[in-house]
């Protein structure tokens, strides 16, 4: 595969995305390729998922809707790229095609909602609106607690639904960025440490967690960079504060953004969560406020931009190197 070309078609799919999105008329009227892939692996787990109580038939079965999943993927962008016509027009088309692995502009929309809530009707609005964007009872948040999820998930998801299918696309091209986004969505609905699927969803989780190593390095990186550019943040502390508190996490990967994104704005993001009633244990990331304000997802929002924006120009600088070398 030609790296000028998938390196061009991530600068492409990016800069198309942050300034179109997604059209809220497409996705009324045919879904998105999430929607399709969640209904596919619906479809799979309704079907495979038997919960005989046998982990390794749960975990081999949790394997072949894993396999089947990314076969479909990949096998769907293959003929859809074979139907494109040639040279620039189905260049673009590919561009678009591509940028709808991605999800700058709606989580720049979702987290930045949870900030108009709060500010604008208070808590109980601002509930509401976080409860959107994480899996955690609302109900268990207060004011600080509702900022502190909304900029935890700007970070976690900056990671997993702007770097991470980018850089796929980067290296493996439209079907790579269809492979990477099928797994994280696996990941999402199946990758769950409960009893229906502990065995079924084992295969999901950690082939996503490998998939997302390189790119929460990534995000925090660019987060740390993003941090020169953005009054009041400190690039020193995003970075000692990732290298640090990372590690401590329970996941091994959201850690890096979220403790790039706490120390480069003075928080202390992560600690105990609840989810379903029941509290999660975890590590805190970094050494700053607790008491996080709508005014800190305002803050976190310009570092997300700013780090957007340096993808961007990474990207569009790596495929014009490429270009010119071919």
């Amino acid at each position: 595969m030609d790296l000028a070309l998938t390196l061009f078609l991530a600068f492409g799919a990016l800069a198309f995305e942050s300034f179109a999105g997604y059209p809220q008329a497409i996705y009324r009227s045919i879904g998105h390729p999430v929607t399709w892939i969640g209904a596919l692996i619906s479809w799979l787990d309704c079907r495979l998922n038997k919960e005989t109580g046998d982990e390794r038939e749960g975990r081999q079965a949790g394997a072949i809707a894993l396999g089947i999943t990314l076969l479909v993927a990949i096998g769907a962008c293959v003929l859809v790229l074979a139907l494109l016509p040639a040279g620039l027009l189905g260049t673009l088309l590919t561009v678009m095609l591509a940028s709808t692995l991605l999800a700058q502009k709606g989580l720049h929309e979702h987290v930045a909602a949870v900030a108009e809530a709060l500010e604008d009707d208070g808590v109980e609005s601002g509930r509401a609106a976080v409860a959107s964007i994480v899996g955690r009872d609302p109900e268990a948040l207060d004011e600080a607690g509702v900022a502190r999820a909304a900029i935890e998930s700007l970070a976690e998801n900056f990671s997993d639904g702007v770097v991470a299918p980018a850089l796929f696309v980067a290296l493996f091209g439209l079907p790579g960025g269809a492979a990477y986004k099928a797994a994280n969505t696996a990941d999402s609905m199946i990758g769950h440490r409960t009893p229906q699927y502990k065995a079924f969803g084992f295969a999901a989780a950690r082939f996503d967690d490998i998939l997302n190593l390189p790119a929460s390095r990534l995000s925090a990186l660019w987060l740390c960079i993003a941090a020169f550019a953005v009054p009041g943040a400190s690039p020193a502390e995003a970075l000692r504060i990732a290298l640090r508190d990372a590690k401590r996490h329970r996941s091994p990967n959201a850690g890096w953004p979220e403790a790039a994104m706490a120390g480069a704005l003075g928080l202390k993001l992560a600690g105990p969560r609840v989810y379903d009633g029941v509290t999660v244990e975890d590590a805190y990331m970094g050494e700053g406020r607790w008491l996080a304000t709508p005014g800190d997802i305002r803050r976190a929002l310009r570092l997300y931009r700013v780090a957007c924006a340096i993808q961007i120009l990474v990207y569009a600088l790596l495929a014009a190197s490429f270009i010119a070398r071919a």
